[in-house]
């Protein structure tokens, strides 16, 4: 009877011990899958000449470069005016959002940088209209400069968003 027992529990351990190893494989395989970068351009000439893809989504995860103020030629907008230059950044990301089938109710990510703490600070509260829901994390960060010394504020965004 002890010997029919241990061979039951030997058996029995043998069977959970090759569950395991299925779903190991599993898990593996799902890990390893790949998925083929999306590149989008906003500006598709700026962006070549400066060097930059305006956002990338791999998954379900997106990367939208800094936004600033600019027009369609590259030339900086609302100088001097830190508050246009927010709604004309939020503007732009909105049209990459849009791309990807997005809101900014996906975002999960937002870093702000500005030359001018003091006056975004004051300022800030814009952000309620973008997020009426939630707030992204994210960081606000006052930096010497910006690529052109017009620019006062740049707005850069991470999303997750199942497709």
């Amino acid at each position: 009877m002890k010997v029919k027992f241990i061979v039951f529990v030997i058996t029995a351990l043998s069977l959970l011990q090759s569950c395991k190893e299925e779903k190991k494989e599993v898990i593996i395989e799902k890990t390893l899958q790949v998925d083929t970068p999306e590149y989008f351009y906003l500006r598709p000439d700026v962006e070549k000449a400066y060097g930059y893809a305006h956002a990338v989504r791999i998954g379900d995860d997106i990367k939208i470069s800094g936004a600033v103020s600019m027009d369609d030629a590259g030339a900086p907008t609302a100088k001097g005016d830190l508050l246009q230059q927010m709604k004309n950044c939020y503007s732009d990301l909105d049209k990459v959002l849009k791309h990807y089938g997005c809101t900014f109710d996906d975002v999960v990510v937002e870093n702000v940088f500005t030359t001018n703490m003091p006056e975004f600070l004051k300022q800030s509260a814009y952000r309620n209209s973008i997020y009426p829901k939630r707030f992204p994390t994210g960081s606000w960060l006052g930096v010497r400069e910006l690529a052109l010394p017009e620019f006062l504020i740049e707005i850069e965004l991470e999303v997750h968003k199942s497709k």
